[in-house]
């Protein structure tokens, strides 16, 4: 779905997107004829529509006037939106451990005090958030896109022989 197109489906004028996005109205002409957007512009905009800025960068839109590339971010730009886009989930699974478990503990004690079941859920979710803390800061550094291209390229020189 185009930015035109979840525009217009909420009955606002480019004027008014502009205004609950704070960019300015030529920002919002340029991106709807298909140049293409900053990523600050973008956010902007996925916080308007309610929605992820990949969501607003997979569109395509080709006319007359435009390449098909127009919208899709460098990688750099795309990495780091994939970083924040997990970093987000990170702390949303640590905070949601902190708010679930006291229930569960509760829940323990009223159903089944004499087995902690919880200490298990407690363990599994606290593992689970380990390991995704070392995959998104990076603790394995080793297997960047560097590391998986050389090992690509090892495997294709030994096929060729």
């Amino acid at each position: 779905m185009t930015i035109q197109k979840m525009r217009v489906d909420r009955g606002w004028s480019q004027e008014e997107l502009a205004a609950h996005a704070g960019l300015n109205v030529r920002t919002i002409q340029r991106i709807e004829k298909g140049k293409r957007a900053s990523l600050e512009s973008l956010k902007c905009l996925a916080a308007v529509f309610e929605t992820q800025v990949s969501d607003l960068v997979q569109e395509n839109p080709v006319n007359d006037t435009q390449t098909s590339n127009q919208y899709f971010l460098d990688q750099a730009e795309q990495d780091a939106i994939d970083y924040v886009d997990n970093l987000k989930a990170f702390h949303m699974n640590w905070i949601t451990c902190i708010i679930v478990l006291p229930f569960m503990y509760l829940l323990n004690i009223k159903l089944t005090p004499g087995f902690l079941w919880v200490l298990i859920l407690a363990g599994v979710w606290a593992l689970a958030i380990v390991l995704q803390a070392v995959l998104i800061f990076g603790l394995f550094s080793e297997f960047t896109g560097a590391w998986e291209q050389r090992v690509f390229r090892k495997r294709m020189s030994r096929h060729d022989r």
